[in-house]
């Protein structure tokens, strides 16, 4: 299992959000260069970059912030939040990004999703189900659609999409744990998909679980800049 920091970006700021709502915005730091070289020096390869603005705003926001991080360190860079074109995508990747994750259009424009697929092909790119009472959410978890998770999931599948990145917007930056069973039931129904399990995480404990069940990327976030989790443990539980 790869671990994965998280560096959620408004105003080219680093931030963690509760269970998504733009009031509960915490500065943690205002270089997020800074703290993704902090990952890299601990050993860490990847980072789940997210422009929340950007997903706020339905069109990306930070390009600078993309560009900064991927020029400046060597660390294999999700990036998400507001992509939305074709030429978004492809800016995106010519600025440095090494996957990206699709949510919001993915709900909204599935055939221009499919499109993306053909174009970009299915390695690259990353299915974003935010999942709040078994719904898929959208637009930073300001809407919720009428889409299922299971059918969500289902659909994309059979688009060749393998890498589903999964957040129950109810545990994310609660530090009570993560949706195990809710983990447990896709890999059950999907065992041939790269599970990327999100929120909740906050002890070494969750990670060691979360392995344990089969997930192959964990996204760890408010649990690092809360000091739950010392940075150096984190490539020691791989």
């Amino acid at each position: 299992m790869v671990i994965v920091p998280a560096i959620d970006i408004i105003n080219s700021q680093c931030v963690r959000l509760t269970k998504g709502d733009y009031n509960t915005t915490k500065i943690y730091n205002s270089d997020p260069l800074q703290m993704a070289l902090k990952f890299e020096e601990a050993g860490i390869t990847h980072l789940h970059l997210v422009d929340l603005d950007g997903a706020k705003n339905k069109a990306v926001v930070n390009w600078e912030v993309l560009e900064k991080i991927a020029k400046n360190t060597s660390l294999k860079i999700d990036f998400s939040g507001g992509l939305s074109s074709e030429e978004q995508l492809e800016k995106a990747f010519d600025l440095g990004a090494y996957k990206l994750t699709i949510g919001s259009m993915a709900v909204k424009a599935p055939e221009i999703v499919k499109s993306w697929i053909a174009k970009f092909k299915a390695d690259k790119l990353i299915l974003g189900a935010d999942v709040l009472g078994h719904h898929i959410a959208i637009h930073g978890w300001k809407d919720q659609s009428d889409m299922e998770i299971y059918d969500f999931i289902e659909q994309y599948v059979q688009l060749g999409i393998y890498h589903i990145m999964c957040t129950d917007v109810s545990k994310d930056g609660m530090l009570q744990g993560p949706s195990l069973e809710l983990y447990k039931d896709i890999l059950k129904r999907f065992p041939e998909i790269q599970l990327v399990a999100s929120g909740g995480v906050s002890t070494i404990q969750d990670l060691r679980d979360l392995k344990t069940i089969g997930c192959a990327y964990t996204i760890v976030g408010k649990a690092i800049y809360e000091g739950k989790i010392n940075i150096n443990e984190l490539k020691s539980n791989e």
